[in-house]
């Protein structure tokens, strides 16, 4: 069981992403975020995969808070994932379960949104970009929003799945095209997902998971895929842009190694479709943190939801004084 060790901002928080193939735990103490250690994801069984995180997060080490990064659809409130993506926890009452295990307070959120929440911040816990939204374009194209500096979670906690706006669909007749599971067709993760750039990359006889490598080696065909890869994900900047108005868009995921190469093209075509007056100071840039956003995130996430429980609040704490 973990330890608490007060709750204070400035204390220790534990900071976990879960991922379909690994599980990423880190201490943030103070500002400092410690080397991550890295254990393979049990996906067995849900009750499995609930006993491996209170083991590592047992064995991080003492923390005042934990915050737990899950490719999933959360109901931040309860800390229930409605749906998940390649892990075995739909429905499961993770902030509770981990809560009463652990002996410390947890919260659970979307992992996309823990990366914005981390890019929103620099090493030394300043916030750097008020107003942020975040694409994370791996497998699939997940999204976080930062406003005024805080998470965005909308009406139920489900925002922000930017990757299932639509963007380039045929709608000149009724009924529309749909599937019964998702992403839709049209969708940005239908058309700019990493799973989307294997195909267009094997087309053209470029092995699986060489695509981003070949073309930073110069391979024409290579680098066609990836800029065609970023002129969609262009358009769906520019519909975050008319949408947001952000301080930054910032891109991360697996395929934001491409660079330039990417974000190149989708820089041109976001300022084709984004509105004039519009995105006048936005810019567009890869994610600063890489791989370890997620965990950064989810312990800045600790952090932050601890102190802000620790502000009294003024209509409660003020309901039994006199007039």
């Amino acid at each position: 069981m973990l330890s608490a060790v007060g709750s204070h901002p400035s204390t220790t928080a534990a900071g976990v992403d879960v991922g379909g193939t690994k599980i990423a735990v880190a201490l943030l103490s103070e500002t400092t975020l410690g080397t991550p250690r890295i254990h393979r994801t049990d996906t067995s069984s849900p009750e499995a995969l609930v006993a491996q995180l209170v083991d590592v997060i047992g064995q991080a080490g003492r923390a005042s808070a934990v915050g737990v990064a899950v490719p999933s659809v959360v109901d931040f409130a309860t800390g229930r994932a409605r749906f998940s993506v390649n892990i075995p926890l739909a429905d499961i009452p993770l902030r509770e379960v981990l809560c009463e295990r652990l002996g410390v307070p947890v919260y659970v959120d979307n992992d996309a949104t823990c990366a914005a929440l981390a890019e929103a911040y620099d090493d030394d816990g300043a916030l750097v970009a008020r107003h942020l939204v975040m694409l994370t374009v791996g497998t699939g194209v997940g999204g976080g929003i930062v406003i005024d500096g805080r998470i965005y979670r909308g009406a139920t906690g489900a925002a922000a799945e930017i990757g299932h706006t639509i963007v380039g669909a045929d709608l000149r007749s009724a009924p529309f095209e749909h599937r019964d599971q998702f992403p839709q067709p049209g969708s940005l993760e239908s058309l700019a997902a990493g799973r989307t750039l294997t195909q267009l990359a094997r087309e053209r006889g470029i092995p699986d998971g060489q695509t981003v490598r070949q073309a930073r080696e110069g391979d024409e065909d290579a680098c066609a895929c990836i800029e065609l890869l970023g002129r969609r994900l262009g358009v769906g900047i520019a519909n975050a842009i008319n949408t947001f108005d952000p301080d930054v868009v910032v891109i991360g995921g697996g395929i934001s190694a491409a660079g330039e190469l990417l974000l190149a093209p989708a820089r041109e075509e976001a300022a084709r479709f984004t509105l004039t007056g519009v995105g006048t100071s936005t810019r567009i840039c890869a994610a600063r943190y890489g791989p370890e956003a997620g965990v950064r995130g989810a312990a800045l996430l600790a952090s932050h939801e601890l102190a802000r429980e620790d502000v009294p609040d003024p209509v409660t704490s003020s309901a039994g004084r006199n007039p």
